[in-house]
């Protein structure tokens, strides 16, 4: 093909893209924005480990942590989310913290215009201690036996 059919293509071939209030329709395999609940966050930061893109940040302090996403850095790959389905389900519980929403994300103008950051309090888990006997007696090393630690 020569360069000037090329460029007659061009000229007269008409719009290919869309005016900027409309956007063209989402593909059926297509995976959103993510979706953070901070309410059902246990702050195990698998999303953060398992981001190939680094959108997602985590930085764990006393008492709390800082959870963060940058859409503009999301591939919408998913991974983060399946992760914390995961560990929701090896933990017991039927919600995890994180989803996709299926609509196309939102246009933006500058870096990082889209990135969300939530300070989350830490949930502390209770565990039940062991049942003890109360008459039961402790114990004990038999006599002839040498001390913890020590040589004979």
């Amino acid at each position: 093909m020569n360069i000037l059919t090329m460029l007659w293509k061009n000229l007269w071939g008409g719009n290919r893209t869309t005016l900027f209030p409309a956007r063209p329709k989402v593909s059926a395999g297509y995976r959103g924005l993510v979706e953070f609940d901070p309410e059902l966050c246990t702050g195990c930061a698998i999303c953060k480990f398992r981001c190939t893109a680094r959108a997602i940040e985590f930085k764990a302090g006393k008492g709390e942590f800082t959870w963060s996403y940058d859409p503009g850095q999301c591939t919408f790959c998913g991974r983060c989310v399946e992760g914390c389905a995961e560990h929701a389900l090896k933990e017991g519980h039927t919600e995890h913290a994180l989803s996709q929403e299926s609509a196309p994300p939102p246009i933006y103008f500058r870096s990082g215009e889209l990135k969300h950051a939530y300070t989350v309090k830490r949930k502390t888990t209770v565990k039940a201690a062991a049942p003890q006997q109360a008459n039961a007696p402790s114990p004990s090393p038999p006599a002839n036996s040498p001390a913890p630690g020590g040589t004979q």
